[in-house]
């Protein structure tokens, strides 16, 4: 796919993709939670047969030196949201094709299915402002209340407090490893790879707060 730029070392991007004709990726919590090991075991050098490994194990094998950092995701019924920095070079590229490939092969065999399972070569954008990859870490852990309310936007009796609670208790983000809920899955992100906004107690909370007051004023 023709992006109109290349992956840039030190840079950030936001990676996204869904299911072809937006058809359901994700149907249950098993499905969801081969996806979150991946983003895992997908991401380093090293080899790894998923079947080999004890269920205890998963996030703390050795997977050799990573591909990229990871400082945000987000998986919905039918596609999922990444905020990535490039690491190594290519490692972006070759990340995403081990997760896409390897949960393709996963889910077609589970469901005894043939073809591709994404609608196209991942997408992705360069996050080259300040402002916009803040942004992103909003938007991308924001996703979860379009489960409560495809129309929360514009929907004033979807309050921002429920919407709230709602995101910061989905379980297929990496919102609530940001709120210091102790997660196995919080070894997926690498934190330090990203401007440090949210290291103090609450700077997480409080970003996605402001943003979820933005959209309530823009859409009065």
């Amino acid at each position: 796919m023709q992006r109109g730029f290349t992956f840039a070392l030190n840079e950030f991007y936001h990676l996204y993709s869904r299911g072809t004709d937006k058809r359901v990726i994700f149907k249950n919590a098993k499905d969801y939670n081969r996806f979150v090991h991946l983003l895992y075991l997908c991401n380093g050098t090293t080899p790894i047969v998923y079947k080999t490994l004890s269920r205890n194990d998963i996030l703390s094998v050795e997977r050799g030196e990573h591909l990229i950092d990871i400082g945000a995701y987000c998986l919905m019924p039918n596609h999922f949201h990444i905020l990535a920095h490039e690491r190594t070079k290519n490692g972006i590229s070759m990340f995403m094709r081990k997760l896409l490939t390897g949960y393709s092969m996963y889910f077609n065999k589970r469901y005894e299915r043939t073809g591709s399972l994404f609608e196209s070569a991942f997408k992705a954008r360069h996050a080259d402002t300040d402002r916009y990859l803040k942004y992103l870490f909003a938007y991308i852990h924001l996703n979860p209340a379009k489960i409560l309310d495809p129309n929360w936007r514009t929907n004033i009796n979807v309050g921002r407090k429920n919407i709230y609670t709602y995101v910061s208790t989905y379980e297929y983000s990496s919102f609530p490893d940001y709120l210091s809920k102790k997660r196995q899955e919080r070894v997926i992100l690498t934190k330090n790879a990203f401007p440090d906004y949210f290291v103090k107690e609450g700077d997480a909370e409080r970003n996605l707060l402001d943003w979820l007051t933005g959209y309530a004023v823009s859409k009065d």
